[in-house]
């Protein structure tokens, strides 16, 4: 129903900033909450930031949460992460996720997402 492809990772410094793209092809963009989620070796998947369909809301893990901004432009149906004052903790692969069914709620919850990206790898060295 909708591809979705990561861009705009990177290998950037401790303290860094990095701006990730996910352009939507095929079905309606604006009826997905978009998502971000991250997977570093070794560990689960898990929730970075999402954003409702008409970008009204946002929602971000703590450990993001005042240094990365998630953004749309459902004319260019694409999503975006800002990532700034990377740390090393932050190295992993991003995934770019689209939840069709979702209600009022932002869901942080991998499951719950229907559509997901192939990853772009994100390294934030020391």
């Amino acid at each position: 129903q909708v591809q979705l492809v990561e861009s705009g990772g990177g290998l950037v410094q401790a303290g860094g900033s990095l701006r990730l793209s996910c352009a939507a092809s095929g079905g309606t963009f604006s009826i997905y909450v978009m998502g971000w989620f991250r997977q570093a070796p070794g560990k689960a998947r898990e929730f970075v930031a999402a954003i409702s369909r008409g970008a009204g809301r946002t929602y971000y893990a703590d450990s993001v949460q005042g240094r990365f901004t998630i953004s749309r432009d459902n004319a260019k149906k694409t999503v975006y992460l800002q990532m700034n004052s990377l740390k090393p903790e932050d190295t992993a692969v991003y995934y770019c996720a689209a939840d069709r069914s979702a209600q009022s709620a932002l869901s942080v919850r991998a499951p719950e997402y229907d559509y997901w990206g192939q990853g772009t790898q994100v390294t934030v060295s020391s």
